[in-house]
């Protein structure tokens, strides 16, 4: 059942954004942008980590999900470190996310090569 509610709440979370994309003059960038503070606001609020625990991946993936794993890490540090831990945390919890996304495209460039438009 957990894969179901994962490919839905995901659906969800794309069928807004493709809506954002194809009804608003919004530009991708800017959707991008206010899925990340969204998941931010509701992390920081505690309701992202409900549809978490509902969804699974299909709510930690997304972009909502990134901006949920900043403000938990973010939380966490300044409990531990106090004001320091606005800087550091946000850093520390999504450095995994960050390296693995740094090192694909590090691989990626050894194998391909840039071509102008």
């Amino acid at each position: 059942m957990r894969f179901v509610w994962a490919f839905v709440i995901g659906g969800i979370l794309c069928v807004v954004g493709q809506a954002l994309i194809d009804k608003t003059k919004l530009t991708p960038a800017r959707i991008l942008v206010g899925y990340v503070v969204t998941g931010v606001a509701l992390g920081a609020f505690g309701v992202y980590d409900k549809l978490v625990d509902l969804a699974g991946s299909g709510a930690r993936v997304p972009l909502s999900g990134f901006g949920n794993l900043l403000a938990v890490g973010t939380k966490a540090a300044v409990d531990e470190q106090g004001l320091l831990g606005v800087l550091t945390g946000p850093l520390t919890a999504g450095a995994a996310g960050i390296m693995a996304a740094v090192l694909a495209g590090l691989v990626t460039s050894f194998f391909t090569r840039p071509k102008s438009k």
